[in-house]
């Protein structure tokens, strides 16, 4: 692709994000010259500059390079962000991430994973059991697979797995051989209006699959018959009138044992150490796309009781005899409820305390009541003010908010300092911490409180 090939320096706006990361660590692999900037450090940002990439923190025009050939931007940049209007007025280059990842995938045989919940772990998946069979692909995550400790790594084999964004109707902009749609649930209001035309968003996704290509959809899906591609396959948890479903499934040993059914062949005793019941299902979708490009039931077998799934994807950040913390990302009233029965099914004897963090004011205040009704599945609940993101506040949508509309009596707002107060007291058996914004950061102060 020309456009690439014309890239000897690139500058990345916001690159500690997790999908600008993965391009930054593209173009270094390929010796591109790759600079950025962020508004904080971070873990990401720390392995990032070790690998060469030069990184500032301060939105300061005179500190950016000159020379550059494009400048790529995150849509969580606000449009008066100094260095994105210098970049803009003085005619450079100027490109969001979804361009970038078009321009990569133009030419490439490309599975691309979709959905407002449960892609990360499903991209991540399939690009593991690409990997570990000797496969081979080129994968950009929207998380960090465990396995590996990145989110992007490459291979000569011109396959590309990449995580599909709905937010902005990015994903509309990649051409995929093989597309997954994990679930249509109404999120991104501010960019999409109403729940109606995010399903129509995806409807469109599915009509980009190439002539002859595959698609791969959760069973049940509202509107889910308007999906289409030369072959679809459904697939469930494990509902039999899905085309590829679970069944004999076990808990052994703190891990899920169970076989894969699909109408023209099964795989007997998968093992998956991952925790959620929502993950065995995401592994049946990640099954159903390695199966169809023909991997063999003994690699896929292999690498599914190998994989260790996504960081803050229904990660232990400790777990022994005393405690159990659960690390998730889950920032929608689905992930909640995925994640709350998840745990439910390892430790159905345990008090689940959550503490959860909401993400965007847009989302809390759209999604208000079935916020509550997920959080009420909990036995006590946490919530940490909102995490604002890219938006400025709306008046009367706070934290209070969700608390008002919640049944469950075990309830309350607190600071980050008053939680770990709070968990240094208690020292909860079973805590739960979720959440889309800097709520991470406090899962390591809380691990060592319960050490």
């Amino acid at each position: 692709m020309s456009k690439l090939n014309d890239i000897k320096k690139i500058y990345f706006i916001g690159i500690g994000g997790i999908g600008m990361s993965a391009l930054a660590r593209y173009f270094r692999s390929k010796n591109v010259e790759v600079s950025g900037y962020d508004k904080t450090p971070t873990p990401l940002t720390r392995e990032l500059e070790a690998s060469g990439i030069a990184i500032h923190y301060e939105e300061r025009v005179d500190a950016l390079p000159k020379d550059v050939d494009a400048v790529v931007y995150t849509p969580a940049i606000p449009a008066q962000h100094a260095e994105l209007v210098y970049f803009r007025e003085n005619n450079y280059t100027v490109v969001k991430r979804s361009d970038v990842l078009q321009w990569i995938t133009e030419g490439s045989f490309n599975i691309c994973v979709g959905g407002t919940h449960g892609k990360t772990t499903v991209t991540s998946m399939i690009a593991h059991l690409l990997r570990h069979s000797g496969y081979g692909c080129n994968a950009f995550l929207g998380g960090i697979a465990a396995n590996y400790n990145t989110n992007f790594w490459s291979h000569e084999r011109n396959v590309v797995v990449v995580e599909a964004d709905e937010y902005d109707r990015s994903f509309l902009k990649l051409v995929p051989d093989v597309a997954v749609v994990t679930a249509m649930d109404p999120d991104h209001l501010d960019i999409y209006g109403t729940p109606e035309e995010v399903v129509n968003a995806f409807i469109q996704f599915s009509q980009k699959v190439k002539p002859g290509g595959c698609l791969v959809s959760k069973y049940g899906l509202e509107r889910g018959n308007e999906l289409n591609a030369a072959h679809h396959y459904t697939y469930s948890f494990e509902n039999t009138g899905a085309d590829v479903y679970a069944a004999n499934r076990e808990v052994k040993n703190g891990s899920y044992v169970f076989d894969v059914v699909a109408r023209e062949w099964s795989i007997k005793e998968v093992t998956l150490h991952m925790g959620g019941l929502h993950n065995i299902e995401n592994s049946i979708a990640a099954i159903t796309v390695a199966k169809h490009i023909g991997i063999s039931d003994e690699k896929i077998r292999a690498a599914v009781a190998d994989f260790r799934g996504v960081r803050r994807r229904f990660e232990y950040a400790l777990k022994n005899e005393q405690h159990v913390l659960i690390d998730d990302y889950a920032h929608h009233p689905e992930e909640l409820n995925a994640l709350i029965s998840g745990v439910r099914s390892i430790f159905d004897k345990e008090k689940l305390v959550l503490v959860f963090q909401p993400h965007l004011f847009s989302r809390t205040k759209d999604l208000a009541d079935a916020f509550a009704a997920s959080l009420d599945q909990a036995d006590e609940v946490i919530l940490l003010p909102i995490y604002p993101a890219r938006e400025l506040p709306m008046e009367g949508v706070t934290s209070e908010l969700l608390l008002s509309k919640m049944n469950n009596p075990n309830k309350k707002v607190l600071g980050k300092e008053e939680i770990k107060t709070w968990v240094a007291e208690n020292k909860p058996r079973l805590i739960v911490m979720a959440g889309a914004g800097d709520i991470d950061a406090l899962v390591g102060p809380v691990k060592e409180l319960l050490s």
